[in-house]
């Protein structure tokens, strides 16, 4: 009893803080998004894009139609109730244009053309990764693939005006691959993500056809100094048809424009346009390596100086 009546006075130092910074509580709130119920519905996604590959029992053709019309039932239920949510958690100030039922018709009536979108991706990387054995492998295992689709869903609601729902979904995709895309990203056909590591893809991006991006790649804001004032500038560069991006490469700002056909090195940091069948690359620096002793000395000689050697 003694420990339960020391804790008091901490319960009531949280309840005065919660009084102070009351938009960080949800109380009584009925009216919110429910995060595991939208990660159950890109799963119910993914296996409508790739039907049998993450079925808990096998998929034939005499069952294919009833499975696609139970999953594109539980989405429908499932989704118009959270859209219809984040309405009301985002304090709108009017009534969206559309019902949330009839935004979840759209939705899903979006569903083949990113299909077709996504087979696109699948194939992109099979031909850009000699180590890919073959579609299944892409589709099962890799981490770009996954996060490209999570993206293609998400930015599909946040051209419908969703609130809330399309960002929860990229950052889902964000903490199981690394892979940080704003739901805002424009992404054309053939985008290939090797590796994937720390990538970085910011709101205002926008992505040609046949584009090809490694790890630790950061298509960013020159600066973000103006805070809430640059909502809806363009911030992010644009990245035209063909263009590959090497592993580290830093491209920031909205009117950064790197033309098609382009090759960005390694480490390499650009703020300004490149142009068309460009080759861009870092120069590379001296590597310096240190031996403990002299080149051809007896092994029983010690040599405590170090010869610098530079290549």
């Amino acid at each position: 009893m003694k420990e339960e009546s020391s804790l008091k006075p901490l319960v009531q130092s949280l309840l005065t803080s919660y009084g102070e910074h009351k938009s960080l509580i949800k109380v009584e709130a009925r009216d919110q998004i429910n995060k595991e119920i939208i990660i159950d519905i890109i799963y119910k996604l993914r296996a409508l894009v790739f039907p049998g590959f993450f079925s808990q029992k096998p998929l034939n053709y005499e069952s294919l139609e009833y499975r696609v019309g139970d999953l594109l039932e539980e989405v429908y239920y499932n989704l118009q109730k959270q859209i219809d949510r984040a309405f009301r958690q985002n304090n709108q100030l009017r009534e969206p244009l559309l019902s949330s039922s009839s935004l979840t018709r759209i939705f899903l009536e979006r569903l083949t053309v990113l299909r077709q979108l996504i087979a696109t991706d699948v194939e992109a990387a099979y031909d850009g990764d000699p180590a890919a054995f073959n579609f299944d492998e892409i589709i099962l295992s890799y981490p770009g693939l996954l996060a490209i689709l999570i993206n293609r869903l998400a930015h599909e609601l946040y051209l419908l005006g969703v609130p809330l729902i399309p960002r929860t979904m990229t950052e889902y995709a964000h903490s199981l691959t690394g892979i940080d895309i704003h739901p805002g990203a424009s992404i054309g056909r053939h985008f290939f993500i090797d590796h994937g590591t720390g990538i970085v893809i910011g709101e205002t991006t926008v992505i040609g056809n046949h584009v090809k991006i490694y790890q630790g790649v950061t298509l960013g804001a020159l600066s973000t100094r103006g805070g809430r004032l640059l909502d809806g500038v363009k911030r992010h560069p644009t990245i035209e048809d063909h263009v590959t991006i090497y592993a580290g490469a830093s491209i920031l700002g909205g009117a950064t424009v790197i033309g098609e056909g382009v090759v960005i090195g390694s480490n390499a940091f650009i703020t300004k346009s490149i142009p068309e069948k460009t080759k861009v690359s870092v120069k590379n620096t001296e590597l310096h390596l240190l031996s403990e002793k002299k080149p051809n000395s007896p092994p029983e000689s010690l040599q405590e100086e170090f010869w610098d050697f530079v290549i």
